[in-house]
């Protein structure tokens, strides 16, 4: 009965935690929303439940059917244990103890691990991702199709064209178009080579990202200019050969940003054309907080010659905007209204802010830390209740011993700390095991930890001091109630 109680308790408490973490998980999670307790759920808590309640019911009676077919000498010996007189054995306890210790131990370990996450989560907000203020840049897509514009001439100025009715909009400080933008999964690389180095024969040089923006871009997003300056609109207009490149690829190849101004590069293509590089970009992390921000190389959205072709445009663009107003409706409603100014079929798509491209790069992180917790705090809660229910049952069974001590002068103060040192015994032996234990399991999270160790010292000595508060706590309360014990009522009972 007591099994089932408690199976019970928890499929009430599980169906509300995942309609909880239904509307709080990460958005491209699959099949999220079909999460739910379904008949096989309820099948395996029932059994769960059962077989629990029969197992640990088991134990006790086994352990005293075999004492009452054992000898004579023995069934002395078991007679007097429950004697009246008698206090609770270590034996006896061993198995509460038992089960507490690794209660603790297990609360530990996702104590840690959920602590682990949190400093993980901490490192990624305090990365600097290559943009400021995403809350205030507004994006969107829109695509030329040949159907609309059919000539490559026509791209670029239908692009900048809706560029200029966008910067006329109220509140409206910074508008660019690009190829991509940070954290849309849209990513373009190849091979990019650098005057005056030299290539092994067969083997082209590292793949970059590649990016096409207008000028501008940088100011929309708020990525720093490390050395040298943006393109200019004459540059853009007159299809001038130039480039900018980030920070860690300037340093890769030149040594310094500023040293790899005036230097010339190339894409792949036949006949291509070298570009100068007039600047050089913050890195940017790319696909993440928690990757490596890759070296990307900016080319201007329309190129001569690029790639071989007399003519390179960019069809599909992502219009930026940087405004207060980024992620109302009165701003989408106005920016469509613009983009339709200059052509009235052209979609506009995959509206967001950059801050929603943001928190959900940090959805599965911030999803695994949710989850954690709930299983370290339920493991803290059972830990707690397994210390409360083992000095709560000593105290119940020394009862009279509490009241002969009493009544032979024993301070209150000393059952206490009697009480309490057995529970730090067995926390202190659950937080050796749990240590020991977190210290080779938490290197499995290696991958989805980011700027600590799988061994983090401050996680290391707080989470085993929030156990020991909390342990002690337990501990306490019951040891309180023994220290009141009246010695005249504890010696009349039985």
């Amino acid at each position: 009965m007591l099994g089932l109680a408690g199976g019970a308790a928890g499929i009430g408490l599980a169906y509300a935690a995942l309609r909880l973490l239904v509307r709080i998980g990460p958005a491209n999670l699959p099949r999220l929303n079909e999460l739910a307790i379904d008949m096989p759920t309820l099948g395996f808590a029932f059994f769960a439940s059962l077989f629990s309640g029969v197992l640990f019911s088991l134990m006790p009676v086994l352990k005293g059917a075999g004492v009452r077919m054992s000898g004579s000498g023995t069934n002395v010996t078991a007679l007097r244990s429950v004697g009246r007189t008698s206090t609770q054995s270590k034996e006896r306890h061993r198995a509460s103890n038992v089960l507490v210790v690794a209660q603790l131990a297990l609360a530990l370990i996702l104590l840690i691990s959920s602590g682990l996450m949190i400093r993980t989560f901490q490192a990624l907000e305090n990365v600097n991702p290559g943009f400021t203020k995403p809350e205030s840049i507004q994006i969107f897509r829109i695509w030329l199709p040949l159907s609309q514009v059919p000539r490559e001439e026509q791209v670029a100025p239908t692009e900048v064209a809706i560029r200029d009715k966008l910067a006329a909009i109220p509140g409206v400080r910074e508008v660019a178009f690009s190829s991509t933008v940070p954290l849309d999964g849209r990513l373009n690389w190849d091979p990019v080579w650098a005057e005056n180095k030299v290539y092994d024969s067969g083997h082209p040089p590292p793949t970059r990202t590649f990016r096409y923006v207008s000028p501008g871009y940088f100011a929309a997003t708020g990525t720093k200019i490390m050395a040298g300056r943006d393109i200019t609109w004459t540059e853009f207009h007159n299809h001038r050969p130039v480039a900018l490149v980030s920070e860690n690829m300037a340093r890769e190849l030149w040594g310094t940003a500023d040293a790899a101004l005036g230097k010339r590069i190339h894409e792949p293509g036949p006949k291509p054309t070298w570009r100068e590089i007039v600047g050089v970009i913050e890195d940017v992390r790319n696909t993440g907080s928690q990757f490596k921000a890759p070296s990307i190389v900016y080319f201007p959205a329309v190129m001569e010659n690029g790639y071989g072709n007399s003519l390179y445009v960019q069809r599909p663009v992502a219009y930026t905007l940087r405004t207060d107003r980024a992620g109302t409706e009165s701003l989408l409603n106005e920016a469509r209204a613009s983009v339709w100014s200059v052509n009235s079929n052209l979609p506009v798509f995959l509206v967001s802010t950059m801050k929603d491209l943001y928190d959900e790069s940090l959805a599965t992180t911030s999803f695994t830390l949710v989850m954690l917790a709930i299983a370290g705090t339920m493991a803290l809660l059972l830990g707690i209740v397994g210390i409360y229910g083992v000095m709560s049952y000593a105290v119940s069974q020394r009862t009279r011993e509490m009241g002969i001590r009493l009544a032979l002068g024993a301070e209150p103060k000393r059952l206490k700390r009697m009480f309490v040192g057995n529970g730090l015994v067995l926390v202190g032996a659950g937080v050796a095991i749990g240590l020991a234990a977190a210290a080779g399991l938490t290197r499995l999270m290696k991958s989805l930890l980011f700027g600590i160790s799988s061994i983090d010292p401050t996680i290391y000595i707080a989470m085993p001091v929030v156990l020991v508060a909390a342990a002690l706590l337990a501990s306490y309360l019951p040891a309180r109630r023994a220290s009141r014990i009246d010695p005249v009522d504890a010696l009349r009972l039985e």
